[in-house]
């Protein structure tokens, strides 16, 4: 467990974070500037499909196997509709914004694109032979929640809330954010059961994965705080 004190350098403005999310509400744009009809065929086009995940390895050729892995990574940044994309980006926010300062950049954009491709792996695996689409940064922001709480469980994190005409700055334990974000997971299964079927084996893995990645780089992240 880490205690972050507060450097006296110059703090790196965390970039990253904010690029993930203009990339991701980006491709969102583009998709929905397309036809309807065609919308689905982006989502194939991009997304893992657990099914021709599993056609390419039995056939055991270089490209189609390739392509299906650059689908793991590419599916990161596709979402099927608004609330899946909102859902996603205020928790890349919330986490993502004080977990880059803490992990460094190169680490933080390590976590989230190794371990949302580990986590869509996952439910391919999970799902294997399903013909439904695996879309989405679920995995990645689950695997930034899960490295966040195993290195920093005691940190408090920053968040604007509206209250009536004015917005609030408060700080709230990150635990209670983790449990916010559970709550909206639920309630999104909830309300799309074509969507849970492939949500919550993704989630499960990135949140591993991300435990997993945080608990390998401890020494490295240990040394970074350290000499910041």
């Amino acid at each position: 467990m880490f205690v972050h004190v507060p450097s006296r350098r110059r703090e790196k403005r965390p970039w990253w974070t904010a690029l993930i999310v203009l990339v991701c509400t980006g491709v969102f744009v583009w998709e929905m500037l397309q036809p309807e009809s065609t919308r689905s065929a982006t989502l194939y086009g991009f997304g893992t499909v657990p099914s021709r995940l599993a056609s390419a390895f039995s056939l055991g050729q270089a490209l189609p196997i390739g392509r299906e892995l650059l689908r793991l990574l590419s599916g990161i940044f596709v979402h099927v509709d608004f609330p899946h994309l909102l859902g996603n980006m205020v928790f890349v926010l919330i986490f993502g914004l004080s977990a880059e300062r803490l992990l460094g950049s190169r680490r933080f954009v390590a976590l989230y694109l190794i371990c949302g491709a580990l986590a869509n792996l996952c439910g391919a695996i999970f799902y294997q032979g399903s013909e439904a689409v695996i879309v989405g940064s679920s995995g990645a922001v689950s695997a930034i929640v899960g490295a966040y709480i195993t290195l920093f469980p005691n940190a408090r994190l920053g968040l604007v809330i509206p209250l009536g005409l004015f917005m609030e700055w408060v700080r709230m334990p990150a635990s209670i954010l983790i449990g916010i974000w559970v709550l909206i997971q639920i309630l999104f299964a909830l309300a799309g059961p074509n969507l849970a079927a492939v949500a919550w084996p993704v989630h499960l893995a990135g949140f591993v994965s991300g435990v997993l990645f945080a608990l390998l780089s401890r020494p490295a992240i240990a040394k970074r705080l350290r000499n910041s």
